[in-house]
């Protein structure tokens, strides 16, 4: 899979395309959260470079100290190289905290008990709730920073977290494709050899390790079109006539289980019709 021959025209095409839409929307700024993986960092490069007021925003909540210290590095990098950017960090783990405690009394009753993910989610949605906060006093717009495969192919991502963006410049390019543009905008090395990770687990759990396949292995699936045109995708043993290996068994199995049950992430919202 070779979609992109010149990641400096890629570069070029996706900032003119956020230009355009903020000239075209009179809008006046950009802010993006910057968590200290590729994505995020492609995104807010990408955002820098289009010469639009950039907010750019670490929000540490209970975060490791490596994923903080590469967001705020990060950050700080930006706002020196670019003059059109600035750096915003809000602490949220109080807020969390706070949060949590209020609904104590429902989550220590006998009738329910504490959900990690949920937990995890609620981290996602504040962080989305103080990019709106910070784009709405700026006049701008929360840019997203998710990938093809995450936001088309698995729905892994926060409904009304991370998934609450008003653009998504990257969101058509595979994973593979977003580290290979980082290397070209010249991202932190330690970003790019970072595993990725969405920071919302107390055990730092990777997203390979929570979607039991690789991001190359996810690609190679949605690539293939083997889940649109095979009748039973988990059953086949073989596609356009070569076998399937262990590994790429394995992934049809994984992608199939996170596409059905985060479909509702991926379509419209269900709408009663008189």
């Amino acid at each position: 899979m070779n979609r992109i021959e010149n990641y400096a025209e890629l570069e070029t095409s996706i900032v003119t395309w956020i230009q355009n839409y903020v000239n075209e929307n009179k809008l006046k700024s950009l802010v993006v959260g910057v968590s200290g993986g590729i994505d995020s960092a492609v995104v807010a490069t990408l955002c820098a470079e289009t010469g639009i007021p950039t907010y750019v925003l670490s929000m540490p909540l209970h975060s490791k100290v490596d994923s903080d210290r590469l967001s705020n590095d990060y950050c700080k990098a930006l706002e020196e190289k670019y003059d059109n950017v600035t750096r915003v960090r809000v602490e949220l783990s109080g807020v969390y905290e706070k949060f949590h405690h209020s609904l104590n009394w429902w989550t220590e009753s006998k009738t329910y008990t504490t959900n990690e993910l949920a937990n995890a989610n609620t981290k996602s949605r504040l962080r989305m709730v103080t990019l709106y906060q910070i784009a709405g006093t700026v006049d701008g717009i929360v840019v997203g920073t998710g990938n093809k495969v995450e936001d088309y192919g698995i729905g892994f991502y926060t409904k009304y977290g991370d998934g609450g963006v008003d653009i998504a410049p990257i969101a058509d390019l595979y994973k593979t494709e977003v580290w290979e543009l980082g290397k070209h905008l010249g991202v932190d090395q330690r970003i790019i050899d970072a595993p990725p990770t969405d920071g919302l687990w107390e055990d730092s759990r990777t997203d390979e390790e929570q979607v039991g396949a690789s991001y190359e292995d996810l690609e190679w699936v949605m690539d293939s079109e083997i889940t649109e045109h095979a009748k039973v995708p988990e059953e086949c043993t073989q596609w356009i006539g070569k076998p399937l290996t262990e590994q790429q068994k394995s992934a049809v199995k994984q992608y199939m289980k996170f596409n059905r049950q985060n479909k509702h992430k991926m379509i419209s919202i269900p709408t009663f019709k008189l």
